[in-house]
C-alpha cells in the first residue's frame, strides 16, 4: 500500500477508536513518526494530508531540512534531545515532545530567550520508571511543571509518554489510564485547564492510547513501512 492509503486506513482505525471512546475524531492529531524515512516519504505524508511531521534524530531533522521535507506541515521533534542539540531545535520544530528533565527545560528557555520567541513543549513522563528512558517520573512529574511556569521562554502544552513494550494485546493501557489523569489534573490545578497535547501511543497500541484519552498519536511503521536498520 501507498502512504496515502496507509494513512487513510490509520484515520479510519483512529475515528473508529474515537468514536468507541465516545471521543471526536476531530481532537486527536496524527503525526508521522518519520524516522530513517527520506524527504520524499515526508513529502508524500504531507501531501496525503498528514498533520504533523515527526524526527527523533537531530541530524536527520537538519538534512530532510535542508532538502525542504516538512514544508506544508508541522515539524514535531519527538525523539530524545540532548541539550547541547537543543539550540538546533529551539525555533526549528513546532513542539517538542521530548522534555525529560529540568536541565534541558532550563537549556531550551536559554536558546528561545535568545531567538525572542516562545518554545511549544511536552513534559516526557518515564510511567514505568525504566532505567533506559528519560522522563520525569510521576512523582517529580508535577513539581517539574510548577517549575516550568517560572520560565518565560518556554509553554508546556501538555505531556508525552513511551510506556515499555507490550507482553500481550492491549498491555500498556493502564500506563496510558496513568499519565491521563497526571495530563488531566495537572493541567487542571497547575495551567488552568489549558493543556492541549497529551502525546502517547505508537502504530502497535494508538488505539489503545486513544481509548485512554490522547490527543496525538505518533505513528511511523504503519504510515512508512518497516525501517530498514542499518
Amino acid at each position: 500500500m501507498s502512504i496515502a492509503e496507509n494513512i487513510s486506513a490509520i484515520r479510519a482505525r483512529m475515528a473508529a477508536a474515537a468514536e468507541r471512546a465516545g471521543r471526536d475524531p476531530k481532537e486527536i492529531l496524527l503525526v508521522g513518526a518519520s524516522k530513517m524515512n527520506s524527504a520524499a516519504a515526508c513529502r508524500e505524508a504531507i501531501a496525503a494530508g498528514i498533520d504533523a511531521l515527526g524526527e527523533n534524530r537531530v541530524q536527520e531533522m537538519r538534512e530532510k531540512l535542508a532538502e525542504n521535507a516538512y514544508a506544508g506541515a508541522p515539524l514535531h521533534f519527538i525523539g530524545h534531545l540532548q541539550r547541547n542539540k537543543a539550540r538546533q531545535v529551539v525555533g526549528t520544530a513546532d513542539l517538542i515532545h521530548s522534555v525529560g528533565s529540568l536541565a534541558l527545560l532550563e537549556e531550551i528557555d536559554r536558546q528561545a530567550e535568545k531567538r525572542s520567541i516562545c518554545q511549544d513543549v511536552l513534559l516526557e513522563v518515564n510511567i514505568a520508571g525504566e532505567e533506559s528512558k528519560s522522563g520525569f517520573s510521576p512523582e517529580a512529574l508535577e513539581a517539574a511543571a510548577e517549575r516550568a511556569r517560572e520560565f518565560s521562554h518556554v509553554r508546556v502544552c501538555g505531556l508525552m509518554t513511551i510506556p515499555p513494550p507490550a507482553s500481550v494485546p492491549h498491555g500498556n493501557f493502564s500506563y496510558f489510564e496513568k499519565v491521563c489523569r497526571l495530563y488531566v489534573d495537572i493541567g487542571r490545578n497547575l495551567y488552568d485547564n489549558g493543556f492541549v497535547y497529551l502525546s502517547m501511543g505508537m502504530s502497535d497500541d494508538f488505539e489503545d492510547a486513544i481509548a485512554a484519552g490522547a490527543t496525538v498519536v505518533r505513528v511511523g511503521s504503519a504510515i512508512f513501512g518497516r525501517r530498514q536498520y542499518l
